[in-house]
């Protein structure tokens, strides 16, 4: 179990299951096609049917699993199409954000944003920390948007984000990523702090296309992962 997993247990119960599953999923530990039994995650979770379809539901809504015949629960098959439109999505909103900040950047309010580089630095040659690294990253995001005043907003883009994220899983463990990501998220707060809007917005843009360009590469080394591979 890891620390995201820990801190669900403390969550409502179908909040804790779809927190659960979710990172298992984007993590690969449920493989796409993977078969989930309702009767077996029940069990796992200790939860009664109500917040485990629950769950399911918003994981389908993620575009995670499918449910076929309200029986069959699996895991999706990453969709080149959504990925497409969850990058553009992403791009546009995030690129807002940092061009809010830097119209107006607060030292004291990105020192926490500061301290997550730092930490991720740490891991750079760390790749059994790999997990941390991720969620780390995915944390120097959502600091963003609560910087920005945008900490709801945040949600519904991790929300739209689940093929990327699956994508980006597939894409950390290559040599000189973690580093390429510090150094990325160094770029973009410099801008910020530096008040120089475009130059983050820039910075921002380059950071979440990296993975995106590099998508036909990561689908011919995972093909099985794809839809176009059924």
């Amino acid at each position: 179990m890891n620390l995201r997993e820990d801190t669900a247990l403390n969550e409502p119960a179908q909040t804790r299951v779809y927190e659960t599953l979710r990172a298992r999923i984007i993590a690969f530990d449920y493989v796409p096609g993977k078969r989930l039994s309702r009767p077996e995650l029940a069990e796992q979770f200790q939860v009664s049917a109500s917040p485990l379809r629950e769950a399911l539901q918003r994981l389908e809504q993620d575009g995670l699993v499918a449910t076929f015949r309200q029986s069959r629960t699996v895991v999706t098959h990453i969709d080149p199409g959504l990925l497409k439109q969850a990058h553009f999505f992403r791009t546009g909103i995030e690129c807002e954000v940092v061009n809010a900040l830097a119209s107006a950047p607060d030292a004291v309010a990105l020192k926490k944003i500061a301290a997550i580089i730092r930490m991720q630095k740490v891991l750079v040659q760390d790749v059994d920390q790999i997990e941390l690294f991720r969620n780390l990253d995915e944390d120097f995001h959502r600091e963003l948007f609560e910087a920005a005043g945008q900490g709801t907003l945040h949600r519904t883009v991790i929300n739209r984000s689940s093929q990327m994220a699956r994508l980006r899983t597939l894409d950390l463990p290559r040599a000189g990523k973690l580093r390429e990501v510090v150094e990325a998220h160094e770029a973009i707060l410099d801008a910020i702090l530096a008040g120089e809007r475009h130059a983050a917005a820039d910075a921002m843009r380059a950071h979440l296309s990296g993975t995106i360009a590099r998508f036909p590469e990561i689908m011919a080394q995972f093909p099985d992962y794809f839809v176009s591979a059924k």
